[in-house]
């Protein structure tokens, strides 16, 4: 009976050791995640951005907590603009409800993890564009942003859409 759960124990520990090893992440402590296997109810808030999110995860990282988004399908060479914001907005949300400024945030994709340093210019591009998106947000009309008929597939807005490409 013993040898068994000395068995079990070791195949237990070592799906552990496989799952944290494909996951690309760091070997720290987790204090924060909202993935499909475990939701997450508490969102991080900074209403003086208008600004609600939830990161993958939040690592604990020397006293700092580190945003980790995750985009497990996606495979690129660089990271996109576009998820490299969404993970600076992770890093404004760290900073907005804990008062202190995280060092980067971690991007993960199918085979590769990403850096992304929080600075100020990366911090104060990411505020740009939340003043640009919240302009739009009023404004009557928005031309479309680009010129990528499969993006026009995808939208939600796309049979109303008088400017779209498909």
């Amino acid at each position: 009976m013993g040898w068994l759960l000395l068995v079990l124990a070791l195949l237990s520990l070592l799906l552990a050791l496989w799952s944290r090893r494909r996951s690309g992440l760091p070997w720290q402590r987790v204090v924060y995640q909202d993935t499909d296997w475990q939701r997450n109810d508490r969102p991080l808030i900074a209403r003086q951005y208008d600004l609600v999110g939830k990161p993958d995860y939040l690592l604990q990282v020397r006293g700092s907590l580190i945003p980790v988004e995750v985009k497990p399908e996606r495979q690129a060479p660089a990271p996109y603009q576009s998820d490299l914001m969404q993970l600076a907005a992770y890093c404004l949300l760290v900073e907005a409800t804990t008062g202190r400024s995280p060092k980067y945030g971690l991007l993960r994709y199918a085979t590769q993890t990403f850096k992304l340093p929080y600075t100020r210019a990366v911090r104060q591009e990411l505020i740009i564009l939340l003043q640009a998106i919240k302009h739009d947000r009023q404004a009557p009309d928005v031309a479309r942003s680009h010129g990528n008929a499969a993006r026009c597939r995808g939208c939600g807005f796309a049979s109303s859409c008088t400017d779209s490409l498909v």
